[in-house]
């Protein structure tokens, strides 16, 4: 499978058809037989480092990525690790928190945060790092459908590149132009999304109604 710059695209399957796993794989978390190129560069030792600068992972649980008394220092972690000088940081946190619409709760405790707030810190720890793609896993999970319908809007907004692993069809009419449909570890169809959720047929057999 391939996906183009700029393109938004949702992998859907029943659990364990190989969505997580194939997330893994695309900065080099989980290495496997075959290959995986991004922005041109080979997944490889030597491509290691400028690949995952380039793809920003936004895990299920935000718990698991936001670690820090206040919700600035979760978000200039990124450019802190990256070497950026203090004022670079502090512009790049406060950059990646307009993004996602939380500018005023950069001293807030994110542990004292909604899950919908949570969720929008946690793309604002990505963003921070300037990634060309972003890779959401179950991005609208255990949020209440006000939260879900806020997240939503602000991917609409986000200029990156998306892969996003969901069982949340809704989303994917929403938000995706191109779904990929994976079963057993292996693509089971991919085609426009319309095309992909008009096939009863094909959903009913990979869990996905």
């Amino acid at each position: 499978m391939s996906v183009a710059q700029g393109e938004k695209v949702a992998l859907v399957g029943a659990n364990g058809a190989g969505k997580s796993t194939l997330i893994g794989h695309l900065n080099g978390v989980l290495r496997g037989s075959g290959t995986v190129r991004i922005d041109g560069l080979e997944m490889d030792k030597a491509n290691l480092g400028r690949i995952r600068a380039l793809v920003g992972v936004v895990f299920q649980d935000p718990d698991d990525q936001l670690f820090s008394p206040t919700v600035f220092e979760d978000v200039a972690f990124g450019p802190t690790y990256q070497g950026h000088d203090k004022p670079t940081i502090r512009r790049k946190a406060h950059q990646a928190l307009e993004a996602v619409h939380m500018g005023d709760y950069a001293g807030r405790n994110p542990y004292h945060l909604s899950s919908g707030e949570k969720k929008r810190i946690a793309i604002a720890t990505v963003l921070s790092m300037d990634p060309r793609i972003l890779v959401l896993d179950e991005p609208t999970a255990g949020l209440d459908p006000r939260s879900r319908r806020e997240l939503i809007e602000l991917l609409l907004e986000l200029p990156q590149t998306m892969v996003i692993a969901t069982h949340d069809l809704a989303l994917v009419e929403r938000l995706t132009s191109r779904t990929v449909v994976l079963g057993g570890g292996e693509v089971a169809a991919e085609g426009s999304t319309p095309a992909i959720l008009e096939d009863e047929d094909l959903l009913a057999r990979h869990g996905l109604r």
